[in-house]
């Protein structure tokens, strides 16, 4: 039993090893496809249209056949007494004698089938959840926008990180070597100790860069895994090249289509906000329309001193009706005047919002138009200053071993080249928030046509 009971556990623990191990591979469209799926925000996004479905089938279901029923069952411990006129029943005339009408206990059983004929806030809701459910796919495309965003942000991080410390550690790696080696030529006497600590200072510096590039790579790849949602202890391989993201930055702005601003998701959602004030609107003049229902009622009454309804032979006694409902809303002291100017006014200020954000739209557009370029202008020349700073710095090495320079212009030389290269991966990364930013206005969606 013990044999086996420990076998169960190893089987137990083998399997939450190979959960905890599970390993993702991704290049860049597959994250953004997966985090579109996974992500925590594209789930609430979806779970929100599923909402919105659900609230419009409710607001199109207060307009079809409600049926309700109710059974009741009333024992009468003291039952009510009457008094009647003695002189019914032989008694002095003048007084009255107690009587009880009725048995001890009855049941009833009912049935009502309501059906709405007309109601002015019923049609007008049925529009509103409509326009909900066009708002809640609106939003997912919005969230999806974002989702996308983040993961080729938090991705290019990843990489982007991966290359500084690959830089700082061969950087690091080629120090070591040179102060190993002075420490040589400073023993026999060939070279100052002001030359050594210079290196030595270098190294620090390096170290310090390699070293906080490894936390930083750490926590790009953390931020990665909760974009996609992930858990943090998954493995996750990132497949995508560098060069690869480097080459599709450098497209020029005017390979893209022109600007629909009618298409553009904020636009959209705008839209939706506008639309639903002006249905809210509608709603608060449809109150002052008469509301018409019918409804038809059947029950069944059964009486006993005991309970026998449960009995064959127990007599039940059958009713039914049928009936119409008007309500005329005919004064409301004002009241309903004053919600619907409120709600005009509403409406107007939405339209008013709706233009200024046509503009603001339009003004983030040449923004972003205008980041990009500034940005892929960076990049370049930031790729230039690491060229031109790696000659520098290999041109002072060379003087240095020659005894041409001094270590302080050596040191100089490199702290510019380590400055360089972190300058050029920053700028990457500039770059493509900016590319990413500038391409959401681009962003198609076959969301709203599911």
């Amino acid at each position: 039993m013990n044999k086996i009971v420990s076998f169960i556990l190893f089987c137990l623990l083998l399997s939450m090893a190979n959960a905890h191990a599970q390993t993702y591979s991704f290049g860049l469209e597959q994250a953004v496809a997966f985090a579109q799926d996974s992500s925590y925000a594209a789930l609430n996004a979806r779970r929100d249209i599923t909402i919105a479905l659900k609230k419009k089938w409710e607001t199109t279901a207060t307009g079809l056949p409600q049926i309700n029923g109710s059974i009741n069952y009333n024992n009468n411990l003291k039952q009510p007494v009457t008094l009647i006129p003695a002189e019914i029943t032989g008694g002095t005339p003048g007084t009255y004698t107690p009587v009880i009408f009725g048995t001890e206990q009855n049941a009833t059983a009912q049935a009502t089938l309501n059906q709405l004929i007309f109601d002015g806030s019923y049609l007008v809701g049925l529009k509103a959840a409509k326009t909900f459910l066009d708002f809640s796919k609106n939003a997912l495309e919005k969230t999806q926008i974002e989702v996308e965003k983040s993961v080729v942000n938090a991705y290019v991080s990843v990489l982007t990180m991966d290359a500084l410390v690959a830089v700082f550690d061969n950087n690091k790696k080629t120090l070591e070597e040179a102060v190993e080696e002075l420490k040589v030529v400073y023993a026999n006497g060939m070279t100052e100790e002001e030359q050594l600590e210079q290196l030595e200072i270098t190294l620090l510096e390096v170290s310090g860069y390699y070293k906080n590039a490894l936390r930083s790579q750490q926590i790009a790849r953390d931020m990665l895994k909760a974009t996609l949602g992930l858990p943090l202890d998954a493995s996750l391989v990132l497949t995508e090249s560098l060069e690869a993201i480097i080459l599709t930055t450098e497209n020029p702005i005017t390979d893209h289509p022109q600007f629909a601003l009618e298409q553009y998701i904020d636009y959209k959602i705008a839209e939706n906000f506008t639309n639903q004030r002006r249905l809210e609107w509608l709603l608060e003049r449809s109150r002052a329309l008469p509301s018409i229902s019918a409804f038809v009622n059947y029950s069944t009454q059964a009486f006993s001193n005991d309970f026998t309804f449960a009995e064959s032979d127990q007599s039940w006694f059958q009713s039914s009706m049928l009936g119409l409902r008007m309500e005329l809303p005919l004064f409301s002291s004002g009241m309903r005047g004053a919600r619907s100017v409120q709600a005009q006014i509403a409406y107007q200020q939405a339209q008013t919002d709706l233009t200024q954000s046509k503009q603001s739209i339009l003004m983030a557009f040449k923004s972003a138009q205008s980041a990009y370029a500034l940005q892929q202008d960076n990049f370049k020349n930031a790729g230039k200053s690491r060229v031109l700073a790696e000659r520098i710095a290999q041109k002072n090495q060379i003087k240095f071993n020659e005894g041409l320079a001094s270590s302080f212009e050596q040191h100089q030389a490199q702290t510019q080249l380590y400055q360089a290269q972190q300058a050029y991966y920053q700028s990457l990364l500039a770059l493509v928030n900016a590319k990413t930013l500038h391409d959401t206005f681009f962003h198609t969606s076959t969301s709203n046509n599911k």
